[in-house]
């Protein structure tokens, strides 16, 4: 049995090395939640809360995710004594949503029972590769910007790519990409740009053999995008439309998608992202690990989870420096030859940089049991 003794919060703000379009929202600066948990024992572990600034991609934001930590899901791991990170996992799930909220604890109680039993995180959850393949995320912006970037992406070993797109800038953008870059593997993400009046649209990227086109119609729908699969040739791929193994298991019963995208955040926590995963293994679909411009800590945790097996397809595991000029980790995430190593140290495998914490945080709190 395990008791957490103290949890610290960190309402963090890193700017981006430069700012990340969608059709929805501009990110330049990175608000972020960092959680610690300490035990009994004076082991630490270290989570992470993904929510954004402002409800463009769930409906959760960092000071919806602050409130439901502080008077609900903090106190309820405190009060108890814990056999296993599952067990946090069911408590936290008597109160419904806020999933980015409770993945940002339940992943520091992870990293700690991993590291109480001194073995590194990807190991605890039965991973068993040595390194992942890395794709990276190239945001909007002009075609030769873009062109540009993804030679010099490619020159740095990623194996995939991924655009984002909404019906002003779809086709002609991918076309260019397509026929400097054929052999490519591209993905398109849609952010939810689309409904099914544009079908005809969605219908002419098949001919462009996309890998998958992620999340094309409503952040919340399963339905429409089964007729839509039928339509495509493309596999869809869903994401935002994922929260819970529920949805993925009426998914894969309507036929909703022939991919998924599992981020830990996104869907409640890592034993969530888990079942998800052994549902999708069962059931033949392909998986890969997407990425919510995170620190290194939630970076680590996406790298042990897509050590498992099924995890076929590059995920969004790009390096730190993409994304910051310093992150929260040493050593920092690197790619070489396309890859990321999976860590072999207790817990994620990484020193969190904690005096650099303390430079970025803009707002502090702390809970003893």
């Amino acid at each position: 049995m395990m008791k957490i003794k103290k949890v610290d919060l960190f309402l963090t703000s890193m700017k981006l090395v430069q700012p990340f379009r969608t059709h929805q929202e501009t990110v330049a600066d990175r608000q972020s939640i960092l959680v610690k948990v300490t035990d009994d024992e004076g082991h630490s572990g270290w989570g992470e809360v993904v929510a954004f600034s402002s409800p463009w991609y769930t409906e959760e934001t960092i000071e919806t995710a602050w409130h439901m930590l502080t008077e609900f899901f903090i106190p309820t791991i405190i009060q108890g004594e814990w056999k296993s990170p599952r067990e946090v996992n069911e408590a936290l799930s008597r109160w419904k949503r806020n999933q980015m909220a409770k993945a940002g604890i339940e992943m520091a109680v992870w990293d700690l029972f991993a590291k109480r039993d001194s073995v590194s995180l990807a190991e605890y959850i039965g991973g068993v590769r040595k390194e992942v393949k890395a794709g990276i995320v190239v945001s909007m912006d002009s075609p030769e910007r873009m062109l540009s970037t993804i030679e010099s992406r490619i020159i740095e070993g990623y194996e995939r790519i991924k655009v984002k797109i909404d019906p002003t800038n779809d086709y002609e953008m991918l076309k260019v990409i397509k026929d400097a870059y054929p052999d490519i593997a591209l993905l398109a993400d849609a952010n939810s740009a689309y409904s099914l009046k544009d079908v005809e649209r969605l219908k002419n990227l098949d001919s462009l053999k996309l890998l998958m086109i992620e999340q094309p119609l409503a952040a919340d729908d399963i339905v429409e995008h089964a007729e839509l699969q039928k339509i495509l040739s493309t596999p869809v791929c869903l994401d935002e439309s994922i929260v819970s193994l529920h949805d993925a298991r009426n998914a894969i019963k309507l036929g909703s998608c022939k991919v998924m995208s599992i981020k830990i955040g996104r869907v409640g926590g890592l034993a969530n992202a888990i079942d998800i995963y052994n549902l999708c293994e069962e059931h033949d679909i392909p998986v890969w690990c997407g990425g919510m411009l995170e620190t290194g800590i939630s970076r680590a945790f996406h790298i042990a989870l897509a050590s498992l097996p099924n995890f076929t397809i590059p995920g969004d595991l790009s390096a730190s420096s993409r994304y910051w000029e310093q992150d929260v980790i040493i050593p920092e995430v690197v790619v070489e030859h396309g890859n990321v190593k999976v860590p072999e140290g207790p817990g994620i495998g990484f020193k969190v940089d904690e005096t650099f914490i303390e430079q970025i945080t803009k707002r502090k709190a702390t809970f003893h049991a």
